[in-house]
């Protein structure tokens, strides 16, 4: 009778023992269920990068309009300029931007567009050689530059390949208040009449 009674009970413990695996393995996938619940925090970066998606449209919205803006044009044989904007800023400078393209079959490297002034000699192909002309007040503004002799223009590191088109800005001191209507000049390009806006 003990031995039928040891049996009974190691088969008890048996299935004990295989219920409380089951109910545990049972567990287990509940807690994989739980999973899914964080695929929402998996899907959450996605939607925010997609309203970040949506930030960046809305930013070339309000950009586009400027860069499609244009104040003047100019060419010089296969070399044409576009000025986008003429920004008058708070700090006393105004901000000239805009697009160089090279319709020639060489590339182009903005050379003569360099300031002929000693100050400025080290920033070689760039718009160190620009200038705003304020007809009205007989007065020409060279761009700014740094203490190490650096403009503050852009600096055509590298050539503007046949049928590119490049970015460019130069910043200039601000004419006085009222004076809106400049003229800008760089290289041997003839002057483009530009009308300066105010920043905000």
């Amino acid at each position: 009778m003990s031995i039928r009674r040891t049996i009974k009970t190691r088969r008890a413990m048996t299935a004990v023992a295989i219920t409380t695996g089951l109910v545990l393995a049972v567990a287990g996938c509940g807690g994989g269920d739980g999973g899914d619940e964080d695929k929402p925090d998996k899907s959450a970066p996605s939607s925010s990068s997609a309203k970040n998606g949506e930030g960046d449209d809305e930013q070339k919205q309000t950009q586009t309009p400027e860069t499609d803006k244009v104040l003047a044009e100019a060419k010089d044989g296969d070399i044409s300029v576009v000025v986008n904007s003429a920004l008058r800023d708070g700090g006393g400078f105004v901000t000239v931007s805009g697009t160089v393209t090279n319709n020639g079959s060489q590339s182009w490297l903005g050379a003569n567009w360099a300031s002929d002034e000693r100050e400025l000699r080290s920033n070689g192909g760039s718009l160190s050689g620009a200038s705003l002309v304020d007809n009205d007040g007989k007065k020409k503004y060279l761009v700014l530059r740094d203490t190490s002799g650096r403009c503050l223009c852009t600096k055509f590191n590298g050539r503007v390949k046949q049928g590119d088109t490049a970015n460019w800005f130069a910043q200039f001191p601000a004419p006085p208040e009222g004076t809106s209507k400049v003229s800008f000049q760089v290289g041997s390009m003839p002057p483009a009449s530009i009308e300066i806006s105010e920043g905000e």
